[in-house]
């Protein structure tokens, strides 16, 4: 009987992480040999098995949409990330990341929210851009409350620390990047994140 030792998930996780920020198979595999030795084979099966993806969501009785944004560092630019929770499970709804923030970009935010999980009322920062996004498309639109502003920084929190634990930003040497690799590390995270919560119910 053969015995498997499983990879610890914080390798996992690392390994995607070196892929998805531009590194091959092979570089990714010896990159991550310092910490544990997999070939590329390996890597290339975790791709496959927890390789982000847009899922499909069942309409479900959502209270709110509590929204915000973060600044992060990606080489030598600025990006924001925008996320989007529910608040009784602070389960993440969406995300999205943009090389600007206003009114615009709020509301094809919002609306691409809508469109998975119906109209509901939106709850956000004092951000001027969230209730001008939210007039245009007719939905109701009021500030954080204390319980709704605790959750969604620490959902955010929770992406800032898991990024800033394996670099201080992201590392991006392509010029014009299309930040793709950066939408699938944060994907990447969400997954991981919502799939913590489903173990805790």
């Amino acid at each position: 009987m053969i015995n498997r030792n499983r990879t610890p998930s914080k390798y996992v996780y690392y390994g995607l992480y070196l892929y998805f920020s531009g590194l091959s198979l092979r570089q990714t595999s010896e990159r991550l040999a310092f910490l544990a030795k997999r070939n590329h084979v390996s890597i290339w099966n975790w791709i496959q098995k927890y390789h982000p993806q847009k899922l499909s969501y069942l309409r479900r009785k959502i209270p709110e949409y509590v929204v915000d944004e973060i600044l992060i560092k990606v080489g030598s630019q600025y990006i924001w990330i925008w996320i989007a929770i529910e608040p009784e499970n602070s389960e993440i709804l969406a995300q999205n990341i943009s090389k600007e923030r206003n009114m615009l970009i709020a509301e094809r935010f919002i609306a691409d929210l809508v469109k998975i999980h119906g109209r509901h009322p939106v709850s956000t920062d004092g951000g001027t851009w969230y209730p001008q996004a939210c007039k245009f498309l007719k939905l109701d639109h009021h500030i954080h409350s204390s319980i709704g502003k605790s959750l969604i920084e620490r959902t955010i929190q929770y992406i800032k620390d898991r990024t800033e634990s394996f670099d201080d930003y992201f590392p991006c040497k392509l010029k014009n990047c299309k930040l793709k690799h950066v939408r699938n590390w944060i994907q990447l995270f969400v997954d991981h994140h919502d799939s913590e919560l489903k173990m805790l119910k």
